[in-house]
């Protein structure tokens, strides 16, 4: 007899996570690995965060905290959004979580109900759709392709829309292609929602400072449909703090009140600690994300002309994040030692153990032409992980 629950047997292994861990398994045989497989930044939490976080110990900030956040962390998040964003929202708008993939799951737990259509553009996050499994929702997925730069059309959303289309998700920066919505892209997306009152839109900025592009455009910016609009965002990515667990929303004031109560049966409040070293890195300016962003512009220009030296790969040149995510179709049917290697989620493992690269399939992307690479690593090894792909593909005949 099964012991467990269709739930958690219907849900997939996050595929980022799965390839991080092979990695580590056969670094730990000894095997040089290079991983180009997890989202993380390879910077360490700024000095007046940590410094924050000692402080708020010291001064015994270790009880529980409230379900939603502490109230300065609460403020400094609209604070943010208003300065950096010309959004406007009350500090009782915003949901503090731990991490953004908490925030994520929150929202969608409160929206929708088993039956309800996720309208989700694709490439996108692999978890989103497993999200959506848990809340019994139907994933609708809009394939935008690498000549669109992987971003969708009005038109292509215009005919997903169907009478249980309850929720729109998608991330800009975008993960897994690094695509950015631009302001007029967004704008005619806005144009179609406008005709469909009954669809929320759930808009992954967690990349929001990670980007090349001279300003982030948030589609809540849009008076039309900005009540409508849940915004994801943290600190893992701008401020390298993927290890402490913090993520937020903002929202209206309904849905934020339903994460509230969610979050409550769950898991309560984030990391007191967390929390002081969170308001921190709002109020500590900008001057540390700056930097590594400018490295991450260096480093993405460096991968981008060591992959287009490689044969038969098509690759864009992404706006934001730190990944790209060429198309390896090509390879698709070709041997090595008398093994052929039908798809990327192949073509992915045999990358890691051939060229000791860890890469992560496309197919969990909702591409199954694409591979992901991530390029937060340091120069040297990115030189060299392109050195070993570009060998390994050769390979193949």
């Amino acid at each position: 007899m099964n012991i467990l629950s269709d739930r958690i047997n219907n849900l997939s292994e996050s595929a980022t996570i799965k390839m991080a861990k092979m990695g580590r398994e056969l670094a730990a045989k000894g095997v040089d690995v290079i991983s180009l497989s997890f989202g993380e930044p390879d910077f360490h939490t700024p000095e007046h965060i940590k410094a924050a976080a000692k402080t708020a110990m010291d001064k015994n900030f270790t009880y529980y905290t409230p379900v939603a956040g502490y109230p300065d962390l609460r403020k400094a998040i609209a604070n943010k959004l208003k300065v950096e964003n010309n959004l406007d929202y009350d500090a009782s708008e915003i949901v503090v979580s731990t991490g953004a993939k908490q925030a994520i799951a929150n929202a969608v737990l409160c929206l929708v109900n088993p039956g309800d259509e996720v309208i989700i553009p694709t490439p996108y996050w692999v978890s989103y759709s497993e999200v959506v499994k848990l809340a019994e929702g139907e994933s609708v997925f809009v394939q935008a392709t690498a000549e669109q730069d992987f971003k969708i059309t009005p038109e292509q959303l215009e005919a997903a829309i169907t009478p249980k289309s309850k929720l729109f998700m998608f991330s800009s920066p975008c993960n897994p292609t690094g695509s950015v919505y631009s302001k007029d892209e967004l704008a005619g997306l806005v144009k179609v929602f406008e005709k469909y009152p009954q669809i929320y839109i759930m808009s992954d900025e967690i990349y929001e400072h990670i980007s090349y592009l001279p300003k982030h455009e948030s589609i809540a910016q849009f008076a039309s449909v900005k009540d409508r609009v849940i915004i994801i965002n943290g600190f893992s990515k701008a401020y390298a703090m993927t290890g402490w667990r913090i993520g937020y929303t903002a929202s209206n004031k309904e849905i934020a009140t339903a994460c509230d109560k969610l979050q409550g049966q769950i898991t309560s409040g984030t990391c007191s600690i967390t929390q002081k070293a969170g308001t921190a890195a709002l109020e500590g300016g900008l001057e540390s994300v700056e930097a590594m962003r400018v490295e991450f512009k260096k480093r993405r220009d460096l991968v981008y002309g060591l992959l287009k030296e490689i044969p038969n790969l098509k690759v864009n040149l992404p706006d934001g994040a730190f990944y790209f995510f060429p198309d390896v179709s090509a390879y698709f049917g070709k041997q090595y030692n008398g093994k052929t290697y039908a798809d990327a989620a192949e073509l992915s493992i045999y990358l890691l153990e051939e060229a000791h690269v860890a890469t992560v399939g496309g197919d969990s992307f909702g591409d199954d032409n694409c591979i992901r690479l991530s390029y937060a690593a340091a120069e040297d090894k990115l030189i060299e992980a392109m050195k070993r792909i570009k060998k390994a593909l050769g390979k193949l005949s």
